[in-house]
C-alpha cells in the first residue's frame, strides 16, 4: 500500500525579477536591462498532529492484549490481514488469537504455498479453509471456524482462474462471510484496469448472493480508503493505489443501491457507528515513522447487508494489534444470529 505523503519542508529559492530600464543618457540609444535577483519563501507546511492523539502508537506487536469478554449469545468475527502468516507468527499473531478467541478468524495476505499446522490450535478451530494463490508466496485467504459452514467456495464462481487465492466464502445459518483480499492497484497504478476487472466481479458476486436472499458479511483487506476522512493525507494522495476516483467509485457501487435491480447497497459498519470520526487507520506503513505519527490508511472492512445492522453489537479495530504485520485486526460482534 502506497505511504502517506512526505512532510513538506520549509524551502527559500531565488526568483529572477527582470526590470526594464530606459536609459538616462541622452549618448544612449538602446535600453539597457538590468537583473535583479528576489528571495521568494515558500510557507511553511503545518506540522503533522494526529487526529485523535489518544491512540496507540506502539511500534512493537504487544506481549499481550487485554480484550473484555464477549456479551452472551454473540458471535465474534475477527479480520487480519498478517503481511506473511509465518512471520507474523514470529512477531506474536498467536498471542493475539489466543487473546481474542473469535469464533470466527478471517486472515489475508498469508502468502503461504501450502496449509500452516502452526496457524491456530485445530482443537479451537476445528474447520480451516485454506485459498491459496497459483504464484507461489503471494496473496491468500483462510478462514478458521469454531463453527462448520454448509457450504465453502474458493473465488469468485465464474472468475476462479484469477480469484481463488484471494476471495473465500462460507455459508452459515444467519449468513454468507466472504473473506477477501482484493488487488492493490500498484506502483504508478499499473494493476488499476486489472483491479477494476476484480471489482466487477465482485459486486456481481455479492448482488447475486443478495437475489438469492443471503445475508452477507463482506470483510477483510479491501484496498481501498473509501472518503478523506479514511486517511491521513487525502489532498496528495488521489493518483496513489487505494484512494483513487476510479477504486472508490466502484466501492461505492457496493454501498449504493444497485441499478436496474434496486438491490439494497451494503453498509461499512464501523463508519456506520463512527460516522465523524477522523484518524482511526487499519494499515500504517513501515516507512516514514507512519505508525509512530498515527499517520494511516483504513483499508480494511466488515461490510454486511442492511438485514444484520439490527444483531451488530460493535464493529471495532484492535488499535494496539501493530507490529506483526502492517495492519492491525479488526472485529464485528453480531447477536442473535444461528451458527448451527
Amino acid at each position: 500500500m502506497a505511504a502517506a505523503r512526505k512532510k513538506t519542508t520549509s524551502t527559500t529559492v531565488k526568483a529572477t525579477k527582470v526590470v526594464e530600464k530606459r536609459a538616462l543618457s541622452p549618448e544612449t540609444a538602446s535600453e539597457t536591462t538590468v537583473v535583479k535577483k528576489a528571495k521568494v519563501t515558500k510557507s511553511k507546511a503545518a506540522a503533522w498532529e494526529p487526529f485523535d492523539p489518544c491512540l496507540p502508537n506502539n511500534t512493537t506487536f504487544p506481549t499481550e492484549f487485554n480484550i473484555p469478554p464477549k456479551p452472551e449469545n454473540s458471535i465474534k468475527i475477527a479480520s487480519y490481514n498478517v503481511a506473511g502468516l509465518a512471520a507474523c507468527i514470529k512477531k506474536g499473531f498467536n498471542t493475539y488469537v489466543d487473546a481474542e478467541d473469535a469464533d470466527i478468524l478471517c486472515i489475508q495476505e498469508h502468502k503461504q504455498n501450502a496449509p500452516l499446522s502452526t496457524a491456530v490450535n485445530d482443537k479451537v478451530y476445528k474447520y480451516r479453509y485454506w485459498a491459496i494463490d497459483e504464484k507461489k508466496g503471494y496473496a491468500g485467504v483462510a478462514v478458521f471456524s469454531k463453527y462448520k459452514p454448509s457450504n465453502v467456495i474458493y473465488g469468485i464462481p465464474g472468475f476462479e482462474s484469477s480469484t481463488r487465492g484471494r476471495v473465500l466464502s462460507l455459508t452459515f445459518p444467519s449468513f454468507t462471510l466472504i473473506g477477501c483480499y482484493v488487488p492493490n492497484a500498484g506502483d504508478k497504478l499499473v494493476r488499476l484496469p486489472e483491479r477494476q476487472v476484480f471489482n466487477e466481479h465482485m459486486e456481481k458476486y455479492i448482488r447475486s448472493l443478495q437475489k438469492e436472499g443471503k445475508s452477507i458479511i463482506w470483510t477483510g483487506d479491501l484496498n481501498v480508503a473509501h472518503t478523506p476522512d479514511d486517511l491521513a493525507r487525502p489532498d496528495t494522495n488521489q493518483r496513489s493505489a487505494g484512494f483513487t476516483i476510479e477504486e472508490r467509485t466502484d466501492f461505492d457501487k457496493v454501498l449504493n443501491e444497485s441499478k436496474p435491480e434496486k438491490l439494497p447497497g451494503l453498509i461499512d459498519t464501523w463508519r456506520h457507528f463512527h460516522p465523524e470520526q477522523k484518524g482511526h487507520y487499519t494499515y500504517y506503513g513501515y516507512r516514514f515513522k507512519c505508525r509512530e505519527k498515527l499517520m494511516g490508511w483504513r483499508l480494511d472492512y466488515f461490510v454486511t447487508t442492511p438485514d444484520l445492522l439490527g444483531k451488530i453489537v460493535s464493529s471495532e479495530i484492535r488499535h494496539e494489534g501493530w507490529g506483526a504485520s502492517d495492519h492491525v485486526p479488526l472485529v464485528l460482534t453480531l447477536e442473535n444470529v444461528d451458527m448451527e
